[in-house]
């Protein structure tokens, strides 16, 4: 039977996301797995991009701008990796400050998402020098399962909207059904590690960071009025599209690792 025309049409992306999303997959893991240097020249290059992108949303006739904010962001991202971050986190502001004073509107949005990115990006390659790729390898994981789940979920059961004001495509059930997803994540490494159950817990905590990363840039591109952040990957947009959820799961990877101390989770 061939089905309605309204119900292939919720799947016609499938194909091209599939495609794109596995060559991203095989790069990023690639990366994960040679750590070094190697992760961290692909972590700046996504950063930069992504930078280039925000400015590029909110200011689309001034591109000089949004290259001067990426061409910062590689170059200040790069020597703070390759230094004490200790001394020199505090250069993460130098691509935020310049896209807030290029920017003529929406200055402060640009500032906070530019630094967002940023820290978010440092953290991945911190995390994954500091702690080794299986962690990384699991923060990826949940993400991706978060998306996947949410996704087909979303497609398969529908019902009522997460934020239609947001983000109108994102349910309560693809919602849900990524913290579920998260959660077997969280169960399998507690059997396979000695992380301890409460891995579970943040796996979860993890699930929902990856959802509100992807709603403050679906945020973003409505108080901007555009559909992507670009058009570089075919069937996602472009590389903050594809990396919202990322980032926002690293800002709160940052917290749980550096900052709390978890009582039965051991990285």
């Amino acid at each position: 039977m061939i089905p309605p025309k309204s119900e292939a049409k919720k799947w016609d992306d499938l194909r091209t996301r599939v495609g794109s999303g596995i060559v991203m997959a095989l790069v990023g893991l690639a990366g994960i797995w040679a750590g070094g240097v190697w992760f961290q020249m692909l972590t700046v290059f996504v950063t930069a991009v992504m930078v280039w992108e925000v400015a590029m949303m909110i200011q689309p006739e001034r591109p000089t701008p949004a290259m001067l904010g990426a061409a910062l962001t590689a170059s200040v991202l790069s020597g703070l990796l390759a230094n004490d971050y200790h001394i020199f986190l505090p250069l993460l502001l130098i691509p935020a400050l310049a896209v807030f004073a290029s920017l003529k509107q929406e200055r402060l949005t640009g500032l906070l998402f530019t630094l967002g990115i940023l820290l978010a990006g440092w953290g991945l390659v911190i995390f994954r020098a500091d702690f080794g790729a299986q962690w990384l390898f699991w923060l990826v994981g949940v993400v991706v399962v978060t998306d996947v789940a949410g996704y087909f979920a979303g497609r398969f059961i529908g019902g009522p909207k997460f934020w239609p004001k947001v983000s109108p495509k994102k349910t309560w059930s693809g919602t849900a059904a990524g913290w579920l997803a998260s959660a077997l994540v969280g169960a399998i490494v507690a059997r396979v590690t000695d992380a301890g159950a409460a891995i579970i817990l943040v796996s979860v905590a993890l699930s929902f960071a990856s959802q509100m990363g992807d709603i403050a840039e679906s945020a973003l591109k409505r108080r901007v009025g555009v559909k992507d952040s670009s058009t570089l990957i075919p069937g996602h947009g472009g590389l903050f599209d594809r990396f919202d959820g990322l980032l926002g799961a690293s800002l709160v990877m940052l917290f749980v690792a550096f900052v709390l101390d978890v009582s039965g989770v051991a990285f």
